[in-house]
């Protein structure tokens, strides 16, 4: 497994369920990824969580987790700026970058929510552009995934707090790689 296909796993898992098999799938590959990487993984639970639920219950605890509760809610601008104003200059230089370097997001979701965000990384791995890649990761995702992740951590127990604190986990283990690249 690559670094993209873990990317795109990790979008997988945080984006609505569409079914237990694809998900267990894709923690596996991520699990298996990590640990040959030697990142901490802390996605066993998640696991265990998806193999006892029916797919209705995982779709009600996604809503439940993410559309409900805006303190967890996976738009980055959301928990870097709030409502003011800079998060929609944050918005378009995510579109921006998408825009630069090709990449065409599917569905109609705002540029900065995380699976998307993960989706445009696992791209940049596929394309090998590592640099840009590191430097997004650093000036724009970083940051907001940090204050996700200490949003869940405040909140206490939930099924999707191991994947967003393993995206948190990768994210910054590929970012401190040297930097070559345009920041955003």
């Amino acid at each position: 497994m690559s670094l993209a296909e873990c990317y795109a796993s990790l979008a997988r898992m945080l984006d609505y369920p569409a079914g237990k098999d694809e998900m267990l799938a894709d923690h596996g590959n991520a699990g298996r990824f990590l640990r040959e990487s030697e990142i901490e993984s802390p996605l066993e639970p998640f696991g265990r969580f998806v193999e006892n639920a029916t797919l209705a219950g995982l779709q009600e605890e996604y809503v439940a987790t993410f559309d409900f509760n805006p303190s967890v809610a996976l738009y980055l601008g959301h928990h870097l700026f709030g409502d003011h104003q800079k998060k929609g200059a944050y918005l378009i230089r995510l579109k921006g970058e998408f825009r630069r370097h090709g990449f065409t997001p599917s569905g109609g979701e705002l540029p900065d929510h995380l699976p998307l965000v993960l989706g445009f990384l696992a791209y940049l791995a596929r394309n090998a552009e590592d640099g840009v890649r590191r430097s997004f990761l650093s000036e724009c995702v970083l940051p907001g995934v940090d204050k996700l992740s200490a949003a869940f951590s405040a909140r206490g127990d939930s099924p999707w707090k191991p994947v967003v604190e393993t995206a948190r986990l990768l994210c910054a283990a590929d970012s401190a790689r040297p930097e070559e690249g345009k920041p955003c």
